[in-house]
């Protein structure tokens, strides 16, 4: 495609995320649908484009009022994904100078918000955490995330599926923490590999790997995984159980849990049973009181552990959003704890990095019901045999009752999890 149409291309598409209605994920595969005769490479380069535009709005819209050109145009000047000499093909003059001028500005040079790119808000709400860590932090998220995959350990060994990838031209590195993963740093065609087709591999960053394992499901139980959405912890779940038991993948969004189904033929795991759910407090859920040997949460959420990969949920969650999730998230967790069995296990977790859905949740569930003892999720990763176990998490008078992960330390996305027994 010549520069100048794919730039307008690059316009047309940031326009298009940037009205905020639909998920930006969701913007781009449906222009690419409607698009069929785009190559993999102008793919590439308008959803990365998008992206980055998307993370870098508030210091794009600042540069973009020096220029001159409708406003979607300058954005997608600014965070074209593709060599300079590239786009300078498909600018005018006057753009090219101007853009000279946007490249020579340094970081040092910048206004705070310009180098974070986070409402002020959530800057606000992530700074009173991590205190001088936060220009760390507020970068890491401004990353592309690496690609994490799941060894399906049912099927296969790391090391195996790593060779495997290897002979097709892919460099994977086992991840640090995770038994189960390992790292690709590029995006290549995953679909195509016979590693994939037949089960061995899933995708799944290494924090969601790490929630699954510290369940901790072992063969024969009853395990439910109360919010399980496209299911990537179910898949992981049930190859831990070496599929055996009954694992149910409950979601009151039957289309979430379409997208399983083809995951779980994959995987081939007969253990699991999905059910949609019309609400929390479903008859599903109050048949099962008492009788469930673990339960995971992987509850609601902002999201904003995730930015990442979803760099639109900063623009389009507000503090009210967040404000009305916790509500869920407390009544979720307390429909879901009534099916725990007595001696059973109870985790729940968020990819969100804010305290008003994690620990202050945790700790109101914890007053509201003493019959669950709190676990040290530090210790009970380091029983799982996971490597540095203690410094994937905080919280509590020993420091790691909760698992605390974080891009800028962990290079996985932002991730929650606190963990119950019941008496």
């Amino acid at each position: 495609m010549h520069p100048k149409a794919l730039l307008d291309a690059c316009a047309e598409l940031v326009k298009l995320t940037l009205q905020f209605q639909h998920p930006a994920d969701a913007v781009v595969s449906r222009y690419f649908r409607d698009h069929r005769n785009l190559g993999p490479r102008e793919r590439a380069t308008l959803a990365e484009t998008a992206y980055t535009v998307l993370r870098k709005k508030t210091l794009f819209e600042s540069l973009a009022r020096s220029g001159s050109g409708p406003k979607e145009r300058r954005l997608a000047i600014l965070g074209f994904h593709a060599p300079r000499n590239f786009l300078k093909a498909a600018l005018s003059e006057q753009e090219a100078k101007w853009l000279d001028q946007c490249d020579a500005v340094r970081p040092e040079e910048l206004l705070p918000q310009h180098r974070h790119n986070l409402p002020q808000w959530m800057a606000d709400a992530l700074q009173a955490q991590v205190g001088d860590q936060f220009e760390a932090l507020a970068a890491s998220m401004l990353e592309p995330a690496p690609l994490d995959l799941r060894v399906n350990a049912l099927h296969a060994k790391r090391e195996a599926v790593q060779k495997e990838l290897a002979a097709a031209g892919i460099q994977a590195v086992a991840t640090p923490y995770s038994p189960w993963g390992l790292r690709v740093e590029d995006k290549p065609a995953l679909t195509k590999l016979d590693a994939f087709k037949e089960g061995r591999l899933e995708v799944q960053d290494e924090g969601s790997q790490l929630l699954a394992l510290l369940l901790d499901a072992k063969r024969g139980e009853m395990v439910v995984d109360f919010c399980a959405g496209a299911g990537g912890k179910t898949l992981a779940i049930g190859a831990q159980m070496r599929n055996t038991g009954r694992l149910y993948a409950f979601d009151v969004s039957a289309h979430r849990l379409e997208a399983l189904k083809p995951r779980l033929a994959r995987s081939g795991l007969s253990n699991v049973h999905p059910a949609a759910l019309a609400h929390e407090r479903d008859e599903r859920v109050k048949r099962l009181a008492g009788k469930i040997d673990r339960v995971l949460v992987d509850a609601p959420c902002s999201g904003l552990g995730t930015l990442r990969r979803n760099p639109d949920l900063k623009w389009r969650q507000g503090e009210q959003a967040v404000h009305e999730l916790t509500e869920k998230q407390q009544s979720i967790l307390t429909s879901a704890a009534r099916m725990v069995k007595s001696g059973g296990r109870l985790v729940y977790a968020t990819c969100s990095v804010l305290p008003e859905e994690n620990e202050r949740i945790a700790e109101a569930f914890q007053q509201a019901h003493p019959d669950f003892v709190p676990l040290d999720a530090g210790q009970t990763l380091e029983q799982l045999k996971v490597e540095h176990a203690a410094s994937l998490c905080a919280g509590g008078e020993s420091g790691t009752r909760y698992v605390r992960l974080w891009p800028h330390s962990h290079q996985t996305d932002g991730f929650f999890a606190a963990v119950w027994e019941r008496k």
